[in-house]
């Protein structure tokens, strides 16, 4: 039934009682990153630190949510271990759709479990486990006993943490599902300090679709255009590491800690390669028919006379920069058997990989010492890697305690701030140019999903401040409607404003089809404002040496022209705050 107002799960969990609100504001903010805003801006403490127990996590989904194809994703909110600031993550799996089922709008989480908990909740119930006993285990062994203790499948959906999250690192996410992630910004360190092991959602309760004939000619149109453009062959067939050989063949691949950006030995790790050799299987994630997500396998011998097990390992673009590329690991096979042990410690993969590049050639240039990184790491090897991201995630002494908190406070603490890859958080896998480094660097989540910063470098313009700001601010608004539908960012080809709008009055929401335009921009100020409240301050970004360093294919990057978009986009965004955006 279609409802004006949302309908929050609040849970305490010092408690381990909740309740349910009905809050108004849906046709002010949609939903997903506007509904997690507003309750952020509710709920959240911005004078206290990420870990107070009273500070929420949030969970939110939007309007469309199964209704539609590929309106498949959960926005996570909260206040981030990595930077003490207002932070989102958007991961897939299940989650959104065990919410609908649900019949949530939101799950507000706050206060401290007494004891290692998992929390279960559904339309008719809630329920907080403790499972000391799951403490210290990692997120694959967690999973097995979740499934266990949690029987259901299809609407079921199970979020835990590793190790990682258990000791707070700032790099520690949130596996959903197996083969999806809240990854970045260390929302995994917020479920640890709120003793939370697990979060399962049962999708317990009914989902009634739209009665008439618009709705379902309205959905067939738009699964024909999901699946018989190249959309479904792009992601479906190789997937984003089709973006590796790209990427390399124009000089704007991050290898070797960003030493180069283009390096023939990347053959052993394109999409190609993963899909030829090493490709089991495509999955998807509830409500989407692309595929999108590729596991591959990894096996180990665990008797001398051939004997083997295998386990499925899921891999992307940024998986395989981070854990390949960036470490100069040039053999499929290896780089699954990283990404393996990464996700066994529960880390975000594009912090830890590029945290360890760092580390390599600190090392390397003797800024550290072995004391530090207990193995003696050097690119392309596998076997150093595997054992110093289980450092990582364990917090095994001081360096990695460290590191776990950002590339940026390691290199404070012991040097090497120049050949740090971070653009606000640890880079992901682009060297397009300088608006791809300006847009990570002030976005709003540090993301490469913020704005598409680096389809722009690879347009043949001359340079342009002003064109470039006024594109990185309207492409965000863009995307921030999509991220509050909860849409797949793959699909925003096909999400244009009019199918959008076509879409939520076929489902029964006419006020909020009419509003989609100002929607859009009133969230986007919205999250900026948590953002700024809870002390970000875009004027203070710095962006360190090597990316000044960096060759394209456009050749060394321009450091006047970087310098003269970073101050206009901080600018902007202090503008979109203050509501004063009329330029844009």
């Amino acid at each position: 039934m279609i409802r004006d107002h949302f309908r929050i799960f609040s849970v305490d969990l010092a408690t381990g009682r909740g309740s349910i609100e009905n809050l108004e504001g849906r046709d002010t903010v949609g939903g997903g990153s506007g509904l997690a805003a507003m309750l952020f801006e509710k709920y959240g403490l911005s004078d206290r630190p990420w870990d107070d127990p009273e500070q929420p996590l949030i969970f939110a989904i939007g309007p469309l949510t199964g209704y539609f194809p590929l309106m498949s994703k959960t926005v996570c909110a909260f206040k981030s271990p990595y930077h003490d600031q207002y932070a989102e993550s958007h991961g897939g799996g299940r989650s959104a759709l065990s919410l609908r089922f649900a019949d949530l709008d939101a799950l507000v989480i706050r206060g401290k479990a007494p004891t290692p908990s998992c929390l279960s909740v559904g339309s008719r119930h809630l329920d907080l486990r403790d499972v000391h006993f799951l403490w210290g285990m990692d997120l694959i062994k967690t999973g097995k006993m979740l499934r266990r203790m949690y029987k259901g499948s299809g609407h079921r959906s199970i979020l835990r943490i590793g190790p990682a999250g258990e000791n707070r690192s700032a790099m520690a996410c949130i596996n959903v599902d197996t083969y999806r992630h809240f990854g970045r910004l260390g929302c995994g360190a917020v479920m640890g300090a709120k003793n939370l092991k697990g979060i399962v959602i049962m999708g317990d309760g009914a989902f009634p679709l739209p009665e008439g004939k618009e709705y379902p000619k309205l959905f067939a149109e738009v699964h024909r255009k999901m699946t018989d453009t190249d959309m479904m062959e792009k992601y479906h067939n190789f997937g984003t590491p089709i973006n590796m050989a790209v990427l390399n063949g124009i000089h704007a691949l991050p290898i070797r800690n960003l030493q180069k950006t283009s390096d023939p030995d990347i053959e052993g790790i394109t999409g190609e390669t993963f899909a030829r050799d090493t490709l089991l299987r495509n999955a998807a994630c509830a409500g989407c028919p692309v595929g999108c997500i590729h596991v591959g396998f990894v096996r180990e011998r665990f008797r001398e006379e051939n004997r083997y097990l295998y386990r499925q390992v899921s891999y992307d673009h940024e998986p395989i920069f981070a854990a390949g590329a960036m470490l100069h690991v040039t053999n499929a096979f290896s780089v699954l058997a990283l990404l393996d042990t990464v996700e066994r410690e529960g880390l975000d993969i594009m912090s830890a990989g590029v945290a360890l590049a760092w580390a390599t050639e600190a090392l390397e240039k003797g800024i550290i010492s072995t004391k530090e990184t207990i193995v003696p790491l050097r690119f392309g090897d596998e076997t150093a890697y595997r054992e110093a991201f289980q450092h990582l995630g364990a917090s095994s002494n001081d360096f990695y305690r460290i590191l776990g908190q950002g590339t940026m406070k390691a290199a404070e603490h012991y040097g090497g701030a120049d050949f740090a890859c971070v653009l606000g958080q640890e880079m992901a896998g682009y060297a397009t140019g300088e608006v791809f480094f300006v847009s990570q660097a002030l976005g709003l989540r540090h993301s490469h999903l913020d704005t598409g910063g680096y389809s722009y470098d690879q347009k043949d313009k001359e340079p342009d401040v002003a064109g470039a700001v006024r594109f990185l601010v309207e492409d965000e608004r863009a995307r921030v409607l999509l991220t509050s539908l909860v849409s797949c960012l793959f699909a925003r080809g096909v999400y244009k404003e009019q199918v959008i709008s076509d879409c939520l009055r076929s489902v029964g929401y006419t006020t909020l089809s009419d509003r989609i335009g100002t929607v859009s921009g009133e969230v986007q100020k919205l999250r900026w404002r948590m953002r700024l409240r809870t002390g970000f301050d875009p004027h203070t970004v710095s962006i360190p040496k090597r990316f000044l360093e960096v060759e394209t294919w456009r050749g060394r990057i321009d450091g006047i022209y970087l310098n003269e978009i970073k101050d206009a986009y901080a600018e902007a965004i202090l503008a979109l705050a203050r509501d004063e955006c009329e330029t844009y």
